[in-house]
């Protein structure tokens, strides 16, 4: 696992700037503290920060072919390398290591830019082939390592994160009016955009060229629902391929555990290690002081049942006291306060292991959010005559939200969003449920001509949900969340908080070609009625403790709401009050009256102060 960074002149006969390389890829110690490498060929410059993973003693990068004419840096792993490099060695390759990352770039020399095509894991790599003066870049299908780019100077530039890109002398900071409005709906950036309107995002499964000075981008990969399976023997062939996919992320040279929340996921993955292993595996659950968040009791069972080495740890978590670094982790507004406890546990963690597994992906491959079914119910009551449907939203606007709960848990925070989800259709089901300012609320929020042209920020996703390679409802509204939130928003998340503390991430549920069969199962292997994840509950029913294959979906949930009322008052006040540099374009009043409604205790805008804190932080940290 590393950071990557580099830049190439369009004109051949500008030379890569030792300095400035040094300095965008110091930029990214945290995500490699181990080492550091650099390659220069006249106008092109790549480098790498490295965390040993794998082949610790001779894997350094850049790695180069045999006579040292392509050269790679990567970010990532190649779970399939060993029979990858066994392939490649039958067609005549010679190695220098055993690390997954020289299999690339021979795989590059193969099969040209189809070299992606091969490779099974989580990777965002560049190359540079100096015969052809060419530099290819790619990122990997599902998005888990991120990559940034952006033209300036005469050169292209490019980073795991955007810190890289801001180190580069005069790169221009000019914030990006779309992206914040998009921000404020969605809690991320969409990609393509970024918080400044100098740089992009490559989006997953996509590759990126630049030669002869001319840069293409191109999708080699996507998802299909269409074709559906069948027959006595798809079950064990799903359990076989969960299986695979845990067995083959244990490989690693330094010290492995798992992130365990005691949901049906993170259960699966700590139960098959705990099987596939010698010795016990070491796990790491999370805590808060608030009782109606802390869900450790559930963790616990998990491991006692299969025997893990357990460590809980208990907080009372902070969110003005992260507030700073997190924001210097994501480097444009990112507002999942789930990134919150994540923080503490990968800290912690980190603390034990440099390797974690974790439960991510199969809520996505197996749908399991609740929304899955809401969606057919909000499409119901969106039917139910206008009258009779502003009558009942005015009623459920009244039911009171108790802040101390986590918001999945509280009927009356659903009913009062079923007015909103049914306003608009099937198409954006994230934003449906989850939207933290609702198009009508920004508008009131902006002042002057701010977004005045900009298009709704769900209107990506039901383009998305319209041309999906997908029939139902819930599997077009799977293919849009694998397209849109699961990039955008839950990779992000565990990616820059976990590699802030220099730990790596792996996710068996996000294993490609899981995903590719979890898209061919039926739809109602995946929902039946208001039970999610059928098929994976019904197959390790008898694996799991017992109580665990039947719990609901609540994640990484935090009082914000309450924390905003009380002891984190004053201070939102002090950020987000006179001087804000949000007030050039965001109503200080209608701020204002946010913050107080919130602290009546009779609405929970918990979601929308942070969003609005985090954004003032990036405003002021970045100098916009």
């Amino acid at each position: 696992m590393c950071g990557i960074a580099g830049y190439t002149y369009h004109d051949t006969g500008r030379s890569a700037d030792r300095q400035v390389l040094a300095a965008m890829n110091a930029a990214i110690t945290h995500r490699g503290p181990d080492s550091d490498g650099f390659h220069f060929d006249g106008p092109t410059g790549i480098a790498m920060r490295r965390l040993a993973i794998i082949d610790v003693a001779s894997g350094r990068q850049p790695i180069s072919n045999e006579d040292g004419s392509i050269w790679i840096v990567f970010n990532g792993e190649i779970y399939n390398h060993p029979a990858l490099r066994a392939e490649l060695e039958k067609r005549g390759h010679i190695f220098k290591t055993h690390s997954d990352t020289e299999s690339i770039v021979h795989a590059y020399e193969e099969y040209g830019d189809d070299c992606v095509r091969h490779l099974r894991g989580m990777f965002a790599f560049a190359i540079w082939d100096a015969p052809k003066r060419r530099l290819f870049i790619a990122r990997d299908r599902l998005g888990k390592k991120p990559l940034y780019y952006a033209e300036h100077d005469g050169a292209l530039l490019f980073g795991s994160e955007l810190k890289c890109l801001l180190k580069y002398p005069g790169f221009p900071r000019e914030m990006n009016p779309e992206a914040v409005h998009h921000y404020l709906t969605l809690q991320y950036v969409p990609d393509p955009l970024t918080g400044f309107r100098a740089a992009k995002k490559l989006p997953p499964a996509h590759t990126l060229v630049c030669e002869n000075g001319r840069i293409s981008t191109r999708r080699y990969w996507d998802i299909d629902f269409r074709t559906k399976e069948s027959g006595d023997d798809l079950r064990e062939h799903v359990r076989t391929k969960i299986e695979e996919a845990v067995r083959i992320r244990l490989m690693s040279e330094v010290p492995l555990g798992a992130h365990l929340s005691g949901g049906i996921d993170s259960s699966v993955v700590v139960g098959l290690m705990a099987g596939m292993s010698s010795r016990p595996v070491k796990t790491f659950s999370i805590g808060f002081e608030e009782a109606a968040f802390n869900e450790t009791d559930h963790a616990r069972a998990v491991a006692e049942k299969f025997g893990t080495e357990h460590q809980e740890f208990i907080v009372a978590p902070s969110a003005m006291e992260v507030l700073g670094p997190l924001g210097a982790h994501f480097d444009e507004p990112f507002a999942d306060s789930a990134a919150i406890p994540l923080w503490y546990l990968s800290k912690l963690t980190r603390q034990h292991v440099t390797v974690a597994l974790n439960g991510d992906g199969g809520d996505e491959a197996f749908a399991g959010y609740q929304r899955y079914y809401a969606d057919a119910v909000a499409n119901f009551y969106g039917l139910v005559p206008s009258f009779l449907r502003n009558a009942a939203d005015a009623l459920f606007s009244l039911l009171p939200v108790n802040g101390n709960k986590p918001v999945e848990k509280s009927p009356a925070a659903a009913l009062r969003k079923l007015g909103h989800a049914a306003s608009f259709g099937s198409g954006a089901s994230v934003v449906r449920w989850g939207s933290y300012f609702s198009e009508a609320e920004k508008a009131a929020l902006y002042t002057g001509d701010f977004a005045k042209v900009m298009e709704p920020s769900h209107g990506a996703m039901e383009q998305t949900y319209a041309a999906a390679l997908a029939g139902t409802r819930v599997d077009r509204t799977l293919y849009t969340d694998l397209h849109h939130y699961l990039p955008g928003a839950l990779l992000v998340k565990a990616d820059r908080v976990t590699m802030a503390h220099s730990l790596e991430a792996r996710s068996p549920f996000l294993d490609h070609e899981l995903m590719e069969l979890a898209a061919r199962l039926p739809v109602n292997w995946k929902i039946r009625g208001t039970t999610t994840k059928w098929i994976l509950r019904d197959l390790f029913r008898d694996f799991l403790p017992e109580r665990i294959a039947g719990r609901g979906k609540l994640g990484f949930s935090v009082p914000l709401a309450r924390w905003f009322a009380g002891p984190n008052l004053d201070a939102v006040r002090d950020l987000l009050g006179s001087g804000a540099r949000c007030h050039g374009f965001l109503s200080a009043e209608n701020i204002s009256k946010l913050i107080e409604q919130n602290r009546s205790g009779r609405f929970d805008h918990g979601k929308k102060i942070w969003a609005l804190l985090v954004l003032e932080n990036w405003l002021r940290s970045y100098a916009l």
